[in-house]
Order: structure tokens, then sequence, then C-alpha cells
């Protein structure tokens, strides 16, 4: 699974400009082990432009509108810009100003509350309505969202209309509250599949939850795996954004062309040793790989081991230097989102 920003994981500054919040900030900096009091000296605006790539989360203990003027000329996105909780000098209220579900900001802002006895005051929609903030379900569920605008219409519509439809291809556990399982996906708000068959228009959210095994011939260059994937991609029609990971037998773990393939789409690789490989069964055998490595195969058996799977859904394809075959590993969608509780 993708891991998310954890609060206590996160790299924390704290900016004050009267006496009364420096005192607060001090007290915060020694509570939370992770954070930097950022020196005075300097105009707010300007302290906050230096430090503003360093950090993951900003406390600002000031006016809410001296923190809003200083941080607007350095607002990029919500998925890059760090998130930012503004706090009274008296530490009663925790406002979470900027990137409260992606950034951490609304956890942030009740974990601080909680320190100072204050309160955290929210305002995303869905966290009001009490619904599923959809972008950072995604998130925590391992699902890449193929369009930010739509993903953006569909929580405009939930938080509108109370409810998403959504349709899996998977298997679904339960779901978080305003997410109502659809078995038609012509009904479906949100489509969650690896299958790369449904409209350009739709909402579709991909699961990574395939493996691609991969055996290949000395030497291969890169480009040729590229070609090769996309064409079983091509073919299979599942979905490239659902690849978890490549696998392979562990002669090929210095492969040059393999391994650059593998850093240039930002996927590890799981090796496998032979006697790991020759203990699966009911797999065809490849006399080819059983007398070049000592293993019944290479793709099929490597993509199974890594997939922690028996589901092969495409079976061993042959170019004239690559062998590729895809697994789905298990994977299903659960109602968990981060939430106060886990402060």
């Amino acid at each position: 699974m993708s891991t998310e920003r954890a609060v206590p994981e996160m790299k924390l500054a704290l900016i004050a400009i009267t006496k009364g919040g420096e005192v607060l900030a001090k007290k915060l900096s020694s509570q939370l082990e992770e954070a930097t009091l950022l020196p005075k000296g300097k105009k707010v605006g300007e302290t906050i432009a230096e430090n503003w790539q360093d950090f993951d989360g900003f406390v600002f203990i000031m006016a809410a509108g001296i923190a809003v003027r200083s941080i607007a000329p350095l607002l990029q996105h919500k998925h890059h810009d760090p998130c930012v909780v503004v706090m009274d000098e008296k530490g009663q209220h925790a406002i979470s100003l900027l990137s409260g579900h992606i950034g951490g900001g609304n956890q942030l802002a009740h974990r601080i509350a909680s320190l100072t006895g204050g309160k955290a005051v929210i305002t995303t929609g869905s966290d009001t309505l009490d619904l599923a903030p959809l972008d950072l379900w995604a998130k925590e569920q391992n699902l890449h969202v193929r369009s930010q605008e739509k993903l953006t219409m569909a929580s405009g519509t939930l938080v509108n209309r109370g409810y998403l439809h959504i349709y899996a291809d998977i298997i679904v556990k339960n779901l978080p509250h305003g997410l109502q399982q659809t078995a038609d996906w012509t009904d479906a708000d949100i489509i969650v599949s690896h299958k790369n068959i449904y409209p350009k228009e739709v909402t579709l959210f991909e699961p990574r939850n395939l493996v691609i095994g991969v055996g290949c011939n000395r030497g291969t260059p890169e480009i040729e795996f590229e070609e090769c994937l996309n064409d079983l991609l091509e073919d299979t029609r599942l979905c490239r954004s659902s690849i978890r990971n490549l696998a392979s037998i562990d002669k090929k773990n210095d492969e040059v062309g393999l391994l650059q393939f593998a850093r240039t789409n930002h996927w590890h690789i799981d090796f496998f040793d032979k006697d790991s490989i020759n203990e699966l069964k009911n797999l065809e055998i490849s006399f080819a790989a059983l007398k070049a490595v000592g293993a019944i195969g290479v793709a099929e058996p490597t993509a199974l081991l890594s997939g922690g799977t028996n589901l092969l859904l495409s079976r061993k394809r042959k170019w004239k230097n690559i062998t590729m075959a895809i697994a789905q590993a298990p994977f299903s969608l659960s109602a968990r989102v981060r939430g106060q509780a886990n402060i």
C-alpha cells in the first residue's frame, strides 16, 4: 500500500509573531520532536518563503489573515503544498487552512488542539458531513486516480448529494460512509478496476494489483521491455497504472535494461531463486528456461510468487528476447480512512 504522510512522521515548522505566540510555540516545539521553531528577525512572509519547501507542515500562531497573505504567492497544488494550521496564541482554536486531506492538515489540527486543550476547526465538506474524503480514501486504498478533475467533480457530488455509487470488479469488504456499492457499472459514479475497458468519461480508480513477471536474454535494452509491455497491455486491455511491481529470477538482478526499465517506471522488482520457482506446481515447464537458469520458468512463476496468488491474467507471452506474464495479486477495498481517532 502507498503510505500516507502520517502526522507523527511530518517535518513541522512553527512560527509566531507575538510574545504570547512565542510562548505557545516553544511549548509545542518541546512536545513535538519533529518540529522546528523558526527564528524571528525577518518579515513573516520572508521567513515562510525561505522555509516553504523544507517542511511537510506549518503551524502559524498568528492571525489567519497574516498567514493567508504570507502563503498566497507560494501556493502551487494541494498535492505539492505543505499543510498549514493556524492557531491563536491562547491555543483555543487550530484551523486547518491548507492541504487538509492529502497533506494531513486536518489531522495536524486535531493533534495540535489536543496538546493545547483547544478545538480543531475543520471546514472541508466531507469532514463536516462525516463523508469519506475521496482523495485520501483512494490514496490509503492504493488506488490510482486517472483524472484529478473527475475526482474533484465526484467529491463535489458526494458532498452535495450525500452519497456516490461505486462499482468494483475486485473484492469489497466494506466501504466508508457515503459510498454505496452497485452491481451495474453503468449506474456507478466511480469505477474501481484494473481493466482498461470503460469509456473515457467515467471516473476510474485503478487498484495497484498487477504483477508483471519478466524473463529476458542477456543484454536486452530497456526500450524492448517497454515495447513488449505496451503490446501485452493492449492485448489484455489492462491498466498500466494498476501495475504494482515486476518480478524475475535472481539471475537477472544485474540485468541493466531490466533494472532501468523498472527505475524509469518507479516499479520495484521481486527476485526469486530457482528453488523457490521449482516448488510451484501445475505450471507448463519451459525447457529453455530449465536449460538456461535451472528453473521451470521465469515469467509465470515469478509473477505468481510475487503476487502471492494462483491467478494469472495473462499466461507467458514470448517475444524475441523477452517473456512476460501478468498475475493478479489479492486486493480488496475497505472503509479505512485515516480518522481523528487515529491521531
